[in-house]
């Protein structure tokens, strides 16, 4: 039997409140969770409480790679207070877990591969406590040579950091240390090389990006008497959470229950493990509820980071512009542990030439194992690094050719029908080229005013309200770019979503409560699934259960994909309860249900007049229920030596404009428009798409100027804190001008495309075009910092 959610651990606000009655799909609809959240009424998950709980802390490893000599207890367990200190020794079943490959220890047995890596665990009767007590563990390491790179992982001698591999990607790996390889191949690169008129290579590199979502990980886990767990956690994913939980825990996955708490952001780092197998662990071996909640410190250790990148590209071209090859190679830094780095490395590959025709092409992308963090998932997801490599070719192949940067682009770019370097044809609208030119034809922003007896605002100026400058050496510069994204699983995922509707009376009135197990980071989700149910169910009102494994997988809140899949599934489960309504309410009225409608509360006729009211229908006939999954059209994998494949959903497009105004003699930037343009195919809660793509275009900001996790050459973190890891705020952020296009596929429900992903691969390289043009500078690494810019640099 399930272990009830105590009354005072229940998140105040989280999805499944009552719903505003307006809002249908293609309508603005006010957020059920907005309030709450401005006026800090919602519960996150690190504010969930229960009368009895412990508090849990993990000891983590100081070192980078060392093998552990020794563990002391002793010091801990005498701390008064404290309940449970474990190591690997009391790990009840499977020792490993991992998103794609189970190499993940749950806990370290004998040797640590980066910095951060849990050791123990401390549960007891408050936080302070339990932190004390981990810090009286004594842990004995021996340091071992760390693996930092390309060069010190495949180098002769190279320390090995997962020996003896059977995961699927081991066998076709060139070094162990390399977790997947993935050759794009097509035409002949070597004929086009030689028939290219002009010819530009260059070399990139992109640094260690955070999420930076401002909840850390927190959840709580409350013992079951059946024996079983309860977890209510910030996640992104949790049937998959519960499928990695079940055999650490030794239990039948019937027996692993776990409900979303409120999410204060994700951005791929909650697909991941983080505090869930600790607290159900620490809860099952005290038979009490233990919560855990991260320090912003540990937040940085405990979650994967956007992939580092260094990338060679090479660009062939005709004299009249047209694309003839591209190779390039792409190395991704995958850190300790295998996480979702081959899905990055797929997108990296088979997006790797951008947005445009190339007939021939030769990609090759590859992750490696090092002992930096481990690296996975992040807004983007691989094609934000490959936009960074060959958004700067199209600028370099035009200054060779003597061309306009967003010609060339256009005379290049996909549409509908163009065949990609991976051989699938692109099968829906793609209007890269009308994208381009909305964002170029838009007004550029005015010049603040400079010179003698001038006193510009400071705020519109490079370093702002420090009043740095006045404007002497301040110097503009405009960049243009556009990327390609892939939506949904890829290469053959069997990708799905479940959704359960009930239609029925409550207070008098109709009522569609739907259940999913979406994860509602904070993208709309649940808006989204209101809308959806409005719409098929003729404007009742609409409830949201909080999404929980009691129902069918909704899969990741990642990859653009929740709209279109849950969105899916919610849609056809409505269609279900709606034309069992009308059969019906058919048999009780003698007509034919195809005849009938649902509208505002009623069942109407074919002529528009009522002849039911819902109520009634209800009343007489009772509830109506439907459970449904949604899945998109089969994709395949990838050609593991070509990498031809028809591997992708769908592609979603976005470009951007980016106007800077940079101060060269400080190097400091300030970003002073950045316009974006986007194909929703379906826009269905404008607002929310506009602040997607805002959201976006402002992480891409960050990529661009700001944010880096700094990680030595000994493999240790440098800055893990809101101090020194710096992101844009509202100071930062300038305005950003929209385009939203609504070209409809007609493959995906509603003729919608996944949008929250793309504009982050495209401003990031357009803010450093402008920056370029400004400066006159090469660039070839993001985040640009003031001595980049400077010639202390």
């Amino acid at each position: 039997m399930t272990a009830p959610l105590p009354p005072d651990a229940a998140p105040a606000a989280a999805p499944g409140q009552r719903t505003a009655a307006a809002g249908r799909v293609g309508e603005a609809a006010p957020r059920p969770d907005g309030v709450p959240k401005v006026t800090g009424a919602f519960a996150y998950s690190s504010d969930l409480r229960h009368q009895d709980m412990l508090f849990g802390h993990t000891l983590r490893s100081p070192h980078p790679h060392a093998r552990i000599t020794g563990i002391d207890l002793s010091g801990a367990l005498a701390v008064p207070g404290v309940r449970a200190v474990l190591t690997h020794r009391d790990l009840p079943a499977a020792t490993r877990y991992g998103l794609d490959v189970p190499d993940q220890p749950v806990l370290a047995e004998g040797l640590v591969r980066y910095q951060g890596e849990p050791v123990a665990l401390v549960a007891a009767e408050d936080a302070a406590t339990a932190r004390r007590a981990a810090g009286r563990i004594r842990v004995g390491y021996a340091p071992l040579p760390v693996v930092r790179d390309e060069a010190t992982a495949t180098a002769p001698g190279a320390p090995v950091l997962h020996p003896g591999r059977t995961d699927r990607y081991a066998a076709r790996a060139p070094h162990p240390n390399v977790v997947h390889r993935q050759p794009v191949v097509r035409g002949d690169v070597a004929r086009a090389r030689r028939e290219a008129d002009v010819i530009v290579t260059g070399e990139y590199e992109v640094g260690m990006q955070d999420q930076a979502f401002l909840g850390p990980e927190s959840g709580l886990a409350v013992p079951a008497a059946d024996g079983g767990v309860d977890l209510f956690v910030a996640t992104q994913w949790l049937h998959m959470d519960r499928a990695q939980l079940a055999p650490v825990l030794g239990l039948p996955e019937e027996k692993v229950r776990l409900t979303l708490a409120g999410v204060g952001g994700a951005f791929g780092a909650r697909e991941d493990l983080s505090v869930q197998a600790h607290a159900c662990l620490l809860a099952l071996r005290t038979g009490r509820p233990v919560t855990m909640v991260y320090g912003r410190e540990e937040s940085f250790f405990g979650h994967v980071h956007r992939h580092p990148a260094r990338m060679r590209y090479e660009h062939g071209a005709a004299r009249d512009g047209r694309l003839l090859y591209v190779r390039a190679r792409i190395v991704l830094d995958g850190g300790a542990y295998t996480s979702s780095s081959a899905a990055v490395v797929g997108n990296a590959a088979s997006l790797g030439a951008g947005p445009y025709r190339v007939p021939h092409a030769d990609i090759d992308a590859l992750a490696l194992y090092t002992n930096n963090p481990p690296c996975g998932a992040m807004r983007g997801f691989g094609a934000v690094q490959a936009c960074f490599g060959y958004e700067p070719q199209m600028d370099k192949l035009a200054a060779a050719l003597g061309m306009d940067p967003v010609v060339l682009r256009q005379r290049n770019a996909l549409s509908q029908g163009s065949v990609m370097p991976t051989g699938q044809r692109v099968d829906a609208p793609a209007p890269v080229a009308d994208l381009l030119r909305r964002v170029a034809a838009r007004p550029l922003p005015p010049a603040p005013p400079a010179g003698p007896g001038q006193d510009p605002d400071p705020r519109t100026l490079p370093g702002g309200l420090g009043r740095t400058t006045r404007g002497e050496d301040v110097v503009r510069g405009v960049g243009y770019a556009v990327g390609v994204k892939n939506v949904g699983f890829s290469e053959g995922f069997d990708d799905y979503a479940t959704a359960r509707v009930r239609l029925a009376l409550a207070g008098g009135e109709p009522v569609a409560a739907v259940h999913t197990a979406l994860a509602e980071v904070g993208q709309g989700g649940v808006t989204v699934q209101e809308q959806i149910a409005r719409t098929e169910l003729g404007g009742v009102r609409v409830t949201v259960e909080p999404a929980d494994t009691c129902v069918g997988s909704a899969g990741s809140t990642s990859a653009s994909r929740q709209t279109y899949m849950t969105g899916g599934a919610v849609k056809r489960a409505c269609e279900a309860v709606r034309a069992e309504v009308l059969r019906r309410a058919g048999a009780r009225l003698g007509r034919r249900p195809g005849d009938l409608r649902l509208a505002d509360g009623a069942v109407v006729a074919a002529d528009g007049r009522t002849v039911a009211a819902l109520a009634d229908v209800l009343a007489a006939c009772g509830p109506v229920t439907a459970e449904r999954e949604f899945r998109h059209r089969p994709t395949e994998p990838f050609d593991p030596e070509t990498g031809q494949g028809n591997g992708h959903v769908q592609y979603s497009f976005c470009a951007h404009r980016a106007v800077v105004d940079v101060d060269t003699a400080l190097g400091l930037v300030r970003v002073v428009e950045l316009a974006a343009a986007q194909d929703a195919g379906r826009a269905v809660n404008p607002p929310a798409v506009a602040g997607q793509i805002h959201g976006a275009s402002a992480q891409g900001l960050g990529l661009a100027v700001m944010e880096e996790i700094v990680v030595g050459e000994d493999a240790r973190v440098g800055n893990p804190s809101f101090t020194d890891y710096l992101v844009p705020t509202a100071l930062d952020v300038p305005p950003m001008p929209l385009d939203v296009l609504e070209l409809a596929d007609e493959r995906a429900p509603y003729g919608l495309r996944g949008i929250g992903e793309a504009p982050a691969l495209s401003a990031a390289p357009a803010i450093v075009a402008a920056i370029r043009q400004a400066t006159g500078r090469a660039l070839r690494r993001v985040p640009v910092r003031p001595e980049h810019l400077t010639d202390t640099g």
